[in-house]
């Protein structure tokens, strides 16, 4: 976020109301967790995945490719 984007998010916060700040931070919260979840499922398919990639990846007719 570039300091102008952050001055400008400042700045709309300062004009809600209080009640409204406790929405927005409850927002954000929302978001953050929703992009920690994200990640996580995101990491859990690449391992779920290693298995296979490792049957296809490691065998003989692809050993040429691993001295690259």
């Amino acid at each position: 976020m570039t300091k102008v984007h952050e001055q400008m998010l400042l700045e709309k916060l300062r004009q809600l109301a209080p009640e409204r700040v406790v929405e927005v931070e409850h927002f954000v919260d929302f978001l953050a967790q929703r992009q920690a979840d994200e990640l996580c499922l995101a990491h859990a398919a690449s391992r779920l995945a290693e298995p296979a990639f490792t049957y296809v990846w490691d065998n003989p007719a692809d050993a040429d490719y691993d001295r690259l």
